[in-house]
């Protein structure tokens, strides 16, 4: 396991990448999203596990994005994703439409190492017309059996935050599956994290089950509050004030700008300690 500093994560993820990010339900990686703005990484495709919400809003608004491929983008109870709305209308973003069993199972596939896997769901939905990637066989097992192939969806990179590294790179998810399911997907996964602490992870018999092994980590960076304005189990509560205000101001280009300045470019001081290091 790499671990490095917040900046230097994001500036590893290079311009044109197949991200993939979970929602603010799962641990979405919002300090790594306000980095890449700062970095200005462009070009991304966006993986949204299942649902996308404020860290992908925030790129959008940034221009750090060039397509989505989600099951939906909003900003939950704060309403309407107003960078994705906007985009979306003025054409400038490309969206691929989804279902949630439909993206959790494209990378299911990608993490067994299998082409595609079937679904029935989908079945009867206009998404089929909008998706020439997704085919309708015949059940190879059964007759007038339509089923759907999707395509394994193995993103460049996946980003989410958690709780807590180890010294060998394990990471504890908790009882956040899908969050190991995206690491053994993707091709390469980047982790930020509240803490990292000494004792082995995978040796804890109570927290051996929601860990992922450092084997598929490639590099980490402490980032406390790291899913801010997000919540975190355990740890802390969703911002609901900050979502509204952040919703508010982004449904202008002019007010998202002006919460650019405010949050993102402008970085936090040091505290005491930290700057007498």
């Amino acid at each position: 396991m790499r671990l490095v500093d917040l900046e230097t994560l994001a500036g590893m993820l290079p311009a044109g990448a197949m991200l993939a990010i979970p929602p603010d339900n799962s641990a979405t990686p919002s300090s790594f999203a306000r980095a890449l703005v700062r970095a200005d990484v462009r070009g991304l495709r966006l993986v949204g596990v299942p649902v996308s919400d404020y860290a992908t809003d925030l790129l959008i608004g940034a221009g750090c994005v060039a397509e989505v491929q989600s099951s939906a983008v909003s900003l939950d109870e704060a309403g309407p994703a107003p960078c994705f709305t906007r985009a979306i209308k003025a054409g400038t973003l490309r969206m691929k439409d989804a279902t949630c069993p439909a993206m959790h199972s494209m990378l299911e596939a990608a993490a067994k190492a299998i082409p595609f896997i079937p679904i029935r769901g989908i079945l009867g939905s206009d998404l089929l017309a909008h998706r020439p990637d997704w085919l309708v066989i015949d059940n190879p097992f059964a007759k007038d059996d339509p089923i759907v192939l999707l395509p394994a969806l193995a993103p460049d990179f996946a980003v989410f935050h958690a709780v807590m590294a180890d010294r060998e790179g394990n990471v504890w998810v908790g009882r956040h599956r899908e969050l190991a399911v995206m690491a053994h997907a993707a091709r390469r996964t980047f982790v930020t994290v509240e803490r990292v602490i000494d004792r082995d992870l995978l040796a804890d018999a109570h927290l051996a089950a929601g860990t992922i092994s450092g084997a598929y980590i490639e590099a980490v960076a402490i980032a406390e509050r790291g899913t801010w304005p997000g919540g975190l189990t355990g740890e802390y509560p969703d911002d609901a004030a900050h979502l509204a205000e952040y919703a508010a101001l982004a449904r202008t280009e002019e007010g998202f700008r002006a919460y650019l300045a405010r949050y993102v470019h402008k970085r936090p001081a040091k505290r005491p300690a930290e700057a007498a290091e």
